[in-house]
């Protein structure tokens, strides 16, 4: 990073993430951590909850990664979209993400993030939920096209980027943006301030 930054991490902070939007946005803040993805199961189990789901994915991706670090801080989260009761995941094809935009066109949908800071060795673990209420527009199925074919949609969950071309289908949402992309910033960060794992530059 060059430039004034905002906040400098004191304790070893480990991101238990692949997501590259995680890893991004904690960058820009100035906070140095490592990157280490977890190798957790992120399926749903048998009429899991998505609030239970996505508090599930975040606790067990901190317990596998600080099992191999119990001194350090590990930040794992899960973001889901969620229609009607279901998870949209990334779609498989472009057809499936045609299929999810236009089923979403005109409508709400939430955004579940569900984050976890561990510190093994000190017993200690906070988990966290936030939730943010989407409203699209109603686009035709000739702009749901035209999006899926710039082949943003296709690694997206919910198959759409708000914080790229996507943003273009939103028209307002209620509640954290950062959570839209993937992880609550101003809850993340007061944890991490509370505990001690970083400080205002």
């Amino acid at each position: 990073m060059t430039g004034k930054t905002i906040f400098a991490t004191i304790n070893k902070l480990i991101l238990a993430s692949a997501s590259p939007r995680r890893k991004k946005m904690l960058a820009e803040l100035g906070l140095d951590f490592e990157v280490m993805p977890a190798e957790v199961d992120e399926e749903p189990q048998p009429a899991e909850q998505p609030e239970n789901f996505v508090h599930r994915v975040a606790l067990e991706k901190t317990v596998a990664v600080g099992a191999a670090y119990p001194h350090a801080w590990v930040l794992g989260a899960d973001t889901i979209v969620v229609h009607n009761g279901d998870i949209l995941g990334k779609p498989t094809n472009e057809q499936d993400a045609l299929e999810v935009l236009m089923r979403l066109s005109g409508r709400m949908h939430r955004v579940y993030t569900g984050f976890s800071l561990r510190r093994q060795q000190d017993n200690i673990c906070v988990s966290r939920i936030v939730a943010t209420e989407v409203y699209f527009s109603a686009f035709s199925a000739k702009t749901a096209k035209a999006y899926v074919a710039t082949g943003e949609p296709l690694d997206k969950a919910g198959a759409y980027g708000i914080q790229g071309r996507g943003g273009a289908l939103v028209e307002k949402i209620t509640g954290s943006c950062s959570n839209v992309v993937g992880l609550p910033l101003a809850e993340t960060i007061a944890e991490l301030l509370q505990h001690g794992v970083i400080e205002p530059q």
